[in-house]
């Protein structure tokens, strides 16, 4: 079993690698992420568009914005197709509530013969 043992500890110290690894690489990005907000802000300051203090104020804010975990938002999938309801403001005239009634007395019918081939299938 002493093979098993080196096992464990070569994945033990490769899990530790990989952590430093990342870790310094983090590193790298914040400190490359934060000198290219400074020479930004200095920019924007040589231009008088900001005073040194929001500059300051800039810099620390993008470095608390890049330290902060991403959230995912979790994506939903509908279980069932959602009801539009169209409201219209204007009266309808009287053929057009004829033409309305037709047309839901034609999806009542639609909906009964659905529930009907459901049952029989």
């Amino acid at each position: 079993m002493a093979g098993f043992g080196d096992i464990v500890q070569k994945a033990f110290y490769l899990g530790v690698g990989l952590a430093a690894s990342a870790g310094t690489k983090a590193g790298e990005k914040l400190t490359e992420l934060r000198t290219q907000a400074q020479k930004l802000a200095d920019e924007m300051v040589a231009k008088g568009e900001m005073t040194t203090e929001e500059a300051r104020k800039f810099v620390d804010d993008m470095m608390k914005q890049a330290q902060q975990p991403s959230v995912e938002q979790p994506t939903k999938t509908p279980e069932e197709p959602r009801r539009i309801e169209i409201i219209s403001e204007d009266e309808p005239d009287s053929t057009q509530a004829k033409d309305v009634d037709a047309m839901r007395q034609q999806v009542e019918a639609l909906q009964e013969e659905l529930r009907r081939l459901h049952r029989d299938s």
